[in-house]
């Protein structure tokens, strides 16, 4: 199997060409070699686990070959493995799901399906998570040049972390990650240098990581070449927190102080080692934060900026305008695809545009395999499933080599940590090839609905409504900054309510049969199901649209985080059913709008009713 590039470099002994072009040939050798590759890393799990009690309990028998594998292990949801978890997370240190000790468990992010998932890791894992982070920059590297010769603005933040009952820390795994060695203790690579000090990425206080990391970034406004987050969403939230703060960051580097709200001393001691009396530079951030206009503040504020690097794929994809307006349509790029379970691959074509991003899968990463997902009906957007899988289903899986181009699959992996045919609930679509390893695009979470009756409305088929009904708001300067949905049965029939918190640059004021246009259109754009349960049965009431107040959505994030949601995997939910949340966003109503008439509908499919 290839090995991965060592990344053990002194800064004496740095060679940044050498070091490109060994990543890019790894890159090469395992997507020419993918099945093999998978081949070997499915050996190599089942054989140091051929004794854990899990395997065991199946009856795979020390068996390492893919067939005996697929023969005998079930497909598996966190349900099916959560007994088995609680075990561990309570103290019991035998091999269950894995031969080596779990070294902490990783919590998803609370907002996609609504539930925190433990996912136990091992000390190794680590050294995986940063073999992909190592491909990025070298692939990166090849389309735009010079990146060594600066600084990347990352708005990087932790979360603190819970202990279980046997004493293992869970954490979400970008907090494992920047607070292990591997970046604590990162070896000297120009690619790894940001604006940001450590310990102001680990200060566990969001205003204060947010405020530290600002003036920072601010500071050195001149050397930083690319800016980021993880999500779309967090880095918008970086923009509006300068919005609200410019004049106390100003006033810091005028007088060369940190504000007394900052209170973590190794936080001040580290900025103070970058902060330096600037009045100049404080004018010049005066002037620009102080004009009507923020459209294009980044590449203002920071002129070097070559990229904005942040995930706008799935539902981050409503976040592009917004991005394009603040940097003055600098190229977005999405870099690398991973979650709490595995991290799974990189983006070889990071230029292109959001709509296009797909994802090489690593083979080293994990064995990964693939459950065929259908539309209903083949007409709508609604993806379909199934919750378990019966052996027929089971049968259908294939391996990552023999993917079909244009074919959705949801993604099924297993780990060297203790996950064996795992669904991660993620659906992709097979957009090409590199070598022999397919590239995916993003398609959504899956599952993740609204639903009243027999309807179920998914993220994507909401997003393309919302998208559509938006229109109606053009001529008004005025667009959705945020929104979220709700089933709200309390009404009989039931009935889709959506919050909406608008970005406002007009002044004409928006008339109420405008907001009962975006109703229908979003009833209109919505599948046949759903519109038969609207004009048919009768089973679904009129599409209602809440107006929220500014911040409301900011308000949602920090209740989800006091939760134990963490800030750099927050992502908006796009359907709640919580009851606070429902109750915080109802009492940030401003007024209400619902559909004025039923949406078209007629029996059969749209096709046949054309003539």
């Amino acid at each position: 199997m290839p090995e991965a590039p060592k990344n053990t470099q002194k800064a004496t002994d740095y060679s940044l060409e050498l070091k490109n072009k060994k990543t890019l040939q790894f890159i090469e050798d395992v997507t020419s070699n993918a099945d093999g590759v998978q081949k070997k890393v499915l050996e190599e799990i089942l054989a140091r686990n051929a004794h854990v009690e899990y395997l065991q309990r199946h009856g795979l028998n020390g068996h390492t070959d893919r067939e005996t594998f697929k023969k005998v292990m079930p497909v598996i949801t966190y349900e099916d493995i959560q007994p088995h978890i609680d075990r561990i997370a309570n103290g019991d240190t035998s091999p269950i799901l894995c031969s080596k000790p779990i070294s902490e468990f990783l919590t998803s992010s609370g907002t996609s399906g609504g539930e925190r998932k433990l996912m136990p890791t091992i000390e190794e894992e680590l050294e995986r998570r940063s073999l992909l982070y190592s491909l990025l920059m070298p692939v990166m590297s090849q389309f735009v040049p010079g990146l060594d010769k600066g600084k990347g603005m990352y708005f990087l933040f932790i979360k603190s972390e819970a202990k279980t009952p046997g004493g293992l820390v869970a954490r979400p795994v970008l907090t494992s990650y920047y607070k292990s060695s591997h970046f604590k203790d990162r070896p000297y690579d120009p690619y790894t240098n940001y604006t940001s000090p450590n310990e102001t990425i680990l200060c566990p206080d969001s205003y204060q990581s947010m405020y530290s990391q600002m003036l920072c970034g601010l500071c050195q406004h001149k050397e930083v070449l690319r800016v980021g987050a993880v999500f779309a969403s967090g880095f918008i939230r970086a923009i509006r927190f300068l919005e609200k703060h410019w004049p106390l960051l100003c006033k810091d580097i005028r007088i060369g102080t940190v504000d007394a709200q900052i209170t973590d001393q190794p936080v001040r001691e580290a900025v103070m080692k970058i902060l330096k009396p600037d009045p100049k530079l404080a004018d010049f951030i005066e002037a620009e934060c102080s004009k009507d206009s923020w459209q294009g503040i980044i590449t203002r504020l920071w002129p070097n900026t070559k990229y904005v690097d942040v995930i706008v794929t799935g539902t981050m994809s409503q976040y592009i305008p917004t991005l394009d307006y603040y940097s003055n349509g600098l190229p977005l790029v999405c870099t690398m695809y991973a979650s709490s379970e595995c991290y799974f691959g990189v983006n070889l074509k990071p230029l292109c545009k959001p709509s296009e991003v797909s994802y090489t899968l690593i083979p080293t990463m994990a064995y990964f395999e693939f459950l065929p997902v259908h539309r209903n009906n083949g007409v709508t957007n609604s993806i379909s499933v199934p919750k378990s899988l019966n052996e027929k289903e089971q049968q259908q899986l294939v391996d990552l080599v023999d993917v079909k181009l244009g074919q959705e699959y949801e993604l099924v992996v297993t780990t060297y940590a203790g996950l064996y045919r795992y669904r991660v609930g993620d659906v992709l679509r097979v957009a090409g090839f590199k070598n022999k390893a397919p590239q995916f695009n993003f398609i959504c979470r899956k599952n993740v609905v609204l639903s009243i009756d027999s309807d179920k409305t998914d993220e994507v088929e909401l997003q393309h409504a919302v998208k559509n009904a938006v229109n109606h708001l053009l001529p008004f300067d005025a667009t959705v900054a945020e929104y979220t949905s709700y089933a709200d049965t309390t009404t009989i029939p039931g009935h889709y309510v959506l919050y909406w918190e608008l970005s406002l640059n007009g002044t004409t004021p928006i008339p109420p049969s405008v907001f009962e246009d975006c109703c229908l259109t979003i009833e209109e754009s919505l599948n046949s199901v759903y519109r038969q349960g609207r004009v048919c049965d009768k089973s679904i009431g009129p599409l209602e649209i809440k107006i929220v107040e500014p911040g409301t959505f900011d308000k949602l994030m920090d209740y989800a985080i006091s939760l134990g949601a963490s800030i750099n995997q927050y992502k908006t939910p796009r359907c709640v059913k919580f009851a606070p949340i429902v109750e915080l966003l109802n009492s940030r109503a401003v007024s209400s709008y619902f559909s004025p008439k039923c949406p078209k509908w007629l029996p059969g499919r749209k096709q046949w009713n054309m003539n």
